[in-house]
């Protein structure tokens, strides 16, 4: 299957895709954090992009969260056919670097932990990342191989 075969899907702030025919997924990220997911034996493959770790239990328990969106995105993977015992993990994101700011620091930090914690609490393993440092990232996740294609965004 050629690349101009496959559906794409661009994956906005706050958002999960999952799909079980070969979709590329794509996003753009700073201090935000994407968790791809991928069992190999359904071919089923989905990603998240969250803004903030934790949600606190106030207003709506909304993807733009860690905690909420990992979970929901391994739910929704399981709605589809994935099995949590097959699925395995990439991370990406959590810039941590900026000019004269502590706070995109902690964000991006704080992001990428949740992602840990929770994929270990999951037992799902991390097979790869490219997390944290100065720069923002364009991802592509080819939901057919579990392979993820990642460019470093130069003076972002």
């Amino acid at each position: 299957m050629s690349m101009i075969d496959i559906d794409k899907h661009f994956l906005y702030p706050a958002n999960i895709w999952v799909a079980q025919q070969p979709t590329i997924i794509s996003t753009l990220l700073g201090t935000c954090v994407a968790v791809c997911l991928w069992d190999s034996r359904a071919k089923i493959g989905g990603m998240n992009h969250y803004l903030l770790p934790l949600w606190n239990g106030d207003g709506l328990a909304s993807p733009k969260y860690g905690n909420i969106a990992i979970h929901k995105l391994v739910d929704e993977m399981q709605a589809q056919g994935a099995s949590p015992k097959r699925m395995v993990a990439k991370i990406f994101g959590g810039k941590t670097s900026q000019k004269g700011g502590s706070v995109a620091y902690s964000i991006g930090l704080r992001n990428i932990q949740i992602a840990k914690e929770m994929l270990e609490e999951l037992q799902i393993p991390l097979l790869a990342e490219s997390v944290g440092g100065e720069y923002g990232r364009t991802i592509k996740f080819d939901t057919e191989s579990g392979k993820v294609y990642m460019k470093l965004i130069q003076g972002s």
